[in-house]
């Protein structure tokens, strides 16, 4: 608990836009082809929530090096979606805005995760 209690005003608010991507997310991904249920729209779903649960199990771990490994795990879960934003907007499952949207929180949410993981090797060093 104690390491949650630092920068908090900074981790809250990356809480919130890990939350806000993955409800985004979902919400975008319902108007997917049918046929995609068990294709790209599961991935994209179980990608976004992965950052989200990676960054709150890493600050559930006692150890800076056990936390800095979820917190890269979230940071590549990112990766990962933003990727599949690009695939399924060229697909047209979404539309600009919505990929415009979705990449803009990515970049801020990633700017964070690094930031903290920067943090984090400097600290262990």
């Amino acid at each position: 608990m104690k390491r949650e209690t630092k920068n908090n005003d900074f981790h809250k608010n990356l809480k919130q836009k890990l939350d806000e991507f993955a409800y985004l997310i979902y919400k975008v991904t319902k108007i997917f082809p049918r046929d995609e249920i068990y294709g790209i729209t599961s991935q994209i779903r179980r990608a976004s929530l992965s950052v989200v649960l990676n960054y709150i199990e890493g600050y559930a771990r006692s150890g800076d090096k056990q936390l800095k490994n979820f917190l890269q795990m979230s940071y590549g879960s990112l990766k990962e979606t933003k990727y599949l934003l690009f695939f399924s907007e060229r697909e047209a499952y979404i539309t600009k805005n919505d990929y415009t949207k979705l990449i803009n929180l990515s970049e801020e949410i990633g700017a964070m995760l690094w930031t903290t993981i920067k943090g984090i090797e400097d600290k262990l060093k």
